[in-house]
């Protein structure tokens, strides 16, 4: 069975371009660079559908935690290609500890969270009470996917401002957050950015986001820059 992993882990590093694990290093700085194989992204997505449903990956992704940053993200793929939405979740509990990066949580996607948000929601909720940096920034991904549309409610909003941290990743998924709140439920969002509801920092990187998005109208972006704080 243990050969089954490593002959994933082979095929990665039969696919590797160093020139672009040197160009992911400077990406990621909570990764090592020697974990680094340099897989591109669509290489990763083409083998994750490839072995997906195979004895081989399955025994790869409960052979955690991975030695390689690209196989992390190989396994992010994976999951993502997971349609049974039980089991999908059941594989995440056991990953999500072991994300390390932000690239790596965000693009873990499932594809049949879409049609499960009802029962998604308490599952996000308790990612973003963790303790554990990505698990927060993978919980608050998902609220902005799939819940500021058709299944928004505002208090998603306060979910979101009321987590306090001082870690980069997860004040630059809160400005992401509201930024793309601002564009899809305008009124909704505007008061925490006229009361200053967010953490000064996340508060400015809001306002440029969204001042720098195409779905903010010119009128609300002349808007936005009266709130910047100096």
């Amino acid at each position: 069975m243990k050969t089954d992993s490593i002959d994933i882990t082979a095929q990665l590093f039969a696919l590797q371009d160093k020139s672009y694990a040197d160009f992911q290093s400077k990406l990621l700085p909570t990764v090592q660079h020697e974990t680094v194989i340099g897989v591109r992204t669509p290489d990763l997505r083409k083998l994750a559908k490839q072995v997906s449903k195979t004895p081989a990956a399955q025994e790869f992704m409960h052979s955690l935690p991975h030695r390689y940053f690209d196989e992390n993200q190989l396994h992010a793929f994976i999951l993502s290609e997971e349609k049974d939405f039980d089991r999908c979740l059941e594989e995440l509990e056991l990953f999500l500890p072991y994300v390390d990066n932000w690239a790596t949580c965000d693009q873990l996607s499932p594809k049949c969270f879409r049609k499960h948000t009802q029962e998604l929601l308490p599952h996000i909720r308790k990612w973003m009470m963790s303790k554990h940096t990505h698990t927060i920034r993978f919980g608050m991904g998902m609220l902005m996917r799939y819940y500021l549309d058709e299944a928004f409610r505002p208090e998603f909003l306060e979910w979101v401002a009321s987590i306090k941290s001082d870690e980069y990743y997860i004040r630059m998924m809160q400005a992401w957050f509201f930024a793309t709140a601002l564009a899809k439920q305008w009124d909704a969002t505007l008061p925490y950015i006229e009361q200053h509801r967010l953490h000064p920092w996340t508060y400015n990187k809001t306002i440029q986001k969204a001042i720098e998005s195409y779905r903010i109208t010119d009128e609300q972006k002349a808007l936005l820059r009266t709130f910047r704080v100096k």
